[in-house]
C-alpha cells in the first residue's frame, strides 16, 4: 500500500471522502502511477494531481480506474458527482479567465462552472463505434442491372441458337 500524503485540510469532507476512495482503490489495483496511467490513457502526473486532491478527476478517468479494478463504475460516479459540486474551484485568474467587467461576470461564472466537465477525449476501447459507411444504392442498382442485361443477352443468344439449329 502506498504511503499517501495527507491531503489539504481546506477541501470539503465529500471531496476529502472522494479522493480516500479512490486511493484505496487504486492500492488495490496493485499498479504503480505510471502502469496506471498506461492501463487508463490518463498520465502520471494527472493521476498525481487527481489522488492528491488538486484537480478533480474527469468522469472518464474514474469509470476507467474502476475497470481496471474491478470495481462498478456506477458507483463512484454518484460519488464523483458529489465531490465536483463542492470541488474549490479556481481562482479566475488562474484559470486564464477574464476578469469581471460590467456585463461579463455571468459569463465568468458560466466559465467558471465548465472548468470541472468531463474531458471529453475518450480511450479508443471507450469510444463509440462508428456507424458503418454504406455505398449508394446507385453502384449497387447498377451492377445488378448490367448482371440482368448480361442474363438476358445469354438467354438470347440461345433461343437464337436453339432456332437456327432446328
Amino acid at each position: 500500500m502506498s504511503a499517501w500524503q495527507p491531503l489539504p485540510d481546506e477541501l470539503p469532507p465529500e471531496v476529502q471522502h472522494f479522493v480516500e476512495q479512490l486511493r484505496l482503490l487504486k492500492d488495490r489495483t496493485g499498479l504503480s502511477l505510471v502502469a496506471l496511467g498506461a492501463r487508463t490513457a490518463y498520465s502520471k502526473s494527472s493521476w498525481q494531481r487527481y489522488l492528491n486532491g488538486t484537480q478533480p478527476p474527469p468522469r472518464q478517468a474514474v469509470v476507467a480506474l474502476c475497470r481496471v479494478a474491478g470495481e462498478d463504475p456506477e458507483r463512484f460516479g454518484v460519488r464523483w458527482e458529489l465531490a465536483v459540486r463542492v470541488w474549490p474551484r479556481p481562482a479566475a485568474g488562474a484559470a486564464g479567465q477574464a476578469t469581471d467587467t460590467a456585463g461579463a461576470g455571468s459569463a465568468v461564472a458560466g466559465a467558471e462552472a465548465e472548468v470541472y466537465e468531463d474531458d471529453p477525449t475518450l480511450p479508443w476501447w471507450d469510444a463509440p463505434a462508428e456507424e458503418p459507411r454504406t455505398r449508394p444504392p446507385g453502384r449497387l442498382a447498377l451492377y445488378a442491372a448490367l448482371a440482368v442485361l448480361a442474363l438476358l443477352a445469354l438467354v438470347g443468344v440461345a433461343l437464337i441458337g436453339a432456332v437456327t439449329l432446328s
